[in-house]
């Protein structure tokens, strides 16, 4: 099945809140109870309908969580226009370095901060009582910042699909109000003539090495933003 929009998201957030995990749900449908931590960037991507009608194809960067790779990731918020900040419910801290993430978002996004749609996600909500970060909490923090937000398990599927989903429904409602112009080259969208029935409609992933990003994006049909 082709796609209609392409739409560039990426995933931040501490190391060991689930980020990889989220996109393994959502992609794949799977839940790996050890996962090991991200190097770099990963990538995946995703089909999606939007209103009903428009087929929109989610291309997301999993991106490393640890200060040793930040040099590396900040590359992949260039040009991205949606965005999956992750906390950790049962690990405070993660919540607490939250506006670091996103004021770094924000800085490194190329010409894309202000018309950015970023989702706050309290991963883990399966842990309830561990929890560590109430969900009050979590919707202030987002209403403060103009955040969406949602608290999701990667374990048990709670929220994760509606996550990705509510983000891209988001940025194309930008897009019919004129908030995102799709001509700008600076924004990660791209819509896409459809010339027959070629494509797959399931999701993927693949590593990209710190070196081979662009390349190996270009092979998964990553957006040129």
């Amino acid at each position: 099945m082709s796609h209609d929009l392409l739409i560039k998201l990426i995933v931040i957030g501490n190391t060991s809140v689930g980020k990889s995990c989220l996109l393994l749900q959502f992609t794949d449908k799977r839940f790996l109870p050890l996962h090991n931590s991200t190097i770099g960037v990963e990538f995946g991507s995703k089909l999606v309908t939007v209103q009903d009608q428009v087929r929109v194809k989610l291309q997301i960067w999993d991106t490393a969580g640890q200060e040793t790779f930040r040099s590396i990731t900040r590359s992949y918020y260039r040009g991205a226009i949606g965005a999956l900040l992750v906390y950790d419910i049962t690990r405070r801290e993660s919540f607490m370095h939250a506006e670091r993430w996103l004021s770094e978002l924000r800085e490194n996004a190329s010409g894309c901060g202000e018309k950015m749609v970023i989702m706050l996600v309290g991963n883990k909500c399966d842990r309830e009582g561990r929890r560590a970060v109430s969900r009050e909490e979590g919707e202030a923090f987002a209403r403060e910042h103009g955040l969406l937000f949602t608290e999701t398990s990667a374990k048990t599927r709670v929220n994760v699909d509606e996550a990705f989903v509510r983000v891209a429904e988001a940025v194309y409602e930008k897009i019919e109000t004129g908030v995102i112009d799709p001509a700008d080259e600076s924004v990660g969208i791209r819509f896409v003539q459809r010339a027959g029935r070629g494509g797959g409609a399931g999701g993927g992933r693949v590593a990209v090495g710190a070196r081979g990003g662009g390349e190996e994006a270009e092979k998964a049909g990553s957006c040129a933003c």
